[in-house]
């Protein structure tokens, strides 16, 4: 338990930081509604106005039960039973806005919450809450032009399968059959997979309300998993780059180029990452900078002058971070790199921690720095 609670803090996108505010001392507003990624028909979980979440079990022969958003290491939110068994609790105090995993500890067993939706995390299905961030309207569902997000299965001899990736192609993708689109390969972070940025990031919504606006060039993105060898937290020295690193730039972006109207060269390719998926950008980047141009690390640690020996086709190194992460190191970077000569730029998403929002914030940002020259 201890573990999980662990790695979805520093891993993941999951409950962010707690404002203490406690209960008596800050009055709770009972205009409660269910949360957007609530199973259909079902009231709870809720959240309110000021972002408190609030929830609802029926398990009458249950001795306990405790909800691990609020960062269980401080105890979670505890739930309390009715005289009929039903269990209810709210958070002690207000969530950070956005997406966060959460799961139901009952009697010592870990389970899902039979109210919400599953997102993939932590290296299994989670529960997932949306606490209503004041700047959701960029990822909303809009009565605007909609890309499409399918999935692929690319053969790949190095692991001796085919592989699934997703694919975001843009609203005017295939109307003009001899327009061709420049490539952003998206990376995951550690314990989810292809779907996250799809599901829990709204990486198409974000796409097609930017496009919608006028405000960036379309383009495809492509997410895949990034894992080819499976490792837990706390072993992360045991990931080996070079056997994704095959998968991505030998197989899956050969297969792209093949089966998609792309522009195949490397001025029209970039590659970005959360969290640990920024560690593999980072590397794959460094290691094959033939391949990309544009390289964006969201939450994923920084580029230094040293590490790029290789400025000529270099277009653009991103970095990004929530303001409650490491945002000096961010910034300190960014300046750095500006000195010796390189486009860098630096974003920090205030209020937010490790976490969803933080990301699909840097997505926005980083969209219209991408193919644009």
């Amino acid at each position: 338990m201890k573990q999980i609670l662990l790695t979805i803090a520093i891993f993941l996108t999951i409950s962010g930081t707690l404002c203490f505010a406690q209960t008596n001392q800050t009055e709770i507003k009972e205009d409660f509604k269910p949360s957007t990624y609530n199973q259909p028909g079902k009231e709870y979980p809720q959240v309110n106005s000021q972002g408190y979440a609030r929830f609802r079990v029926e398990a009458p022969d249950a001795k306990s039960i405790n909800v691990s958003l609020g960062l269980g290491g401080r105890g979670g939110t505890d739930l309390t039973k009715d005289k009929d068994g039903v269990w209810t609790g709210t958070t002690e105090g207000p969530m950070d806005e956005g997406f966060h995993y959460y799961h139901l500890t009952i009697d010592g067993g870990v389970f899902n919450d039979p109210g919400a939706l599953n997102f993939y995390g932590s290296t299994r299905w989670e529960s997932g809450i949306e606490i209503p961030a004041h700047d959701q309207d960029f990822y909303a569902l809009k009565d605007v032009p909609h890309g499409n997000v399918q999935q692929i299965l690319f053969p790949s001899p190095s692991t001796s399968t085919s592989r699934r990736a997703f694919v975001y192609t843009p609203p005017t993708y295939g109307k003009d059959k001899k327009k061709k689109y420049p490539v952003l390969y998206l990376q995951h972070g550690w314990g989810e997979d292809e779907t996250a940025w799809s599901n829990q990031g709204h990486a198409n919504l974000i796409m097609d309300n930017l496009i919608a606006e006028g405000k960036i060039e379309p383009f495809l993105i492509v997410m895949t998993y990034g894992m080819t060898n499976e490792v837990r937290w706390g072993h992360m020295n045991e990931f080996k780059i070079e056997n994704f690193q095959t998968v991505l730039v030998d197989e899956l972006i050969p297969y792209v180029d093949a089966n998609f109207s792309t522009i195949a060269d490397q001025s029209h390719r970039a590659m970005a990452g959360l969290s640990m998926g920024g560690m593999e950008t980072k590397t794959i980047t460094l290691n094959k900078p033939e391949v990309f141009s544009y390289y964006a690390l969201l939450s994923g640690g920084t580029y230094s002058p040293d590490d790029v020996k290789d400025h000529s086709n270099l277009k653009l190194i991103f970095l990004s971070c929530g303001s409650k992460e490491r945002p000096d190191g961010v910034k300190n970077a960014v300046v750095t790199l500006k000195d010796a000569g390189l486009n860098a730029v630096s974003y920090i998403s205030e209020g937010t921690a490790h976490e969803f929002l933080t990301w699909r914030r840097s997505l926005l940002e980083l969209a219209p720095l991408l193919f644009n020259d």
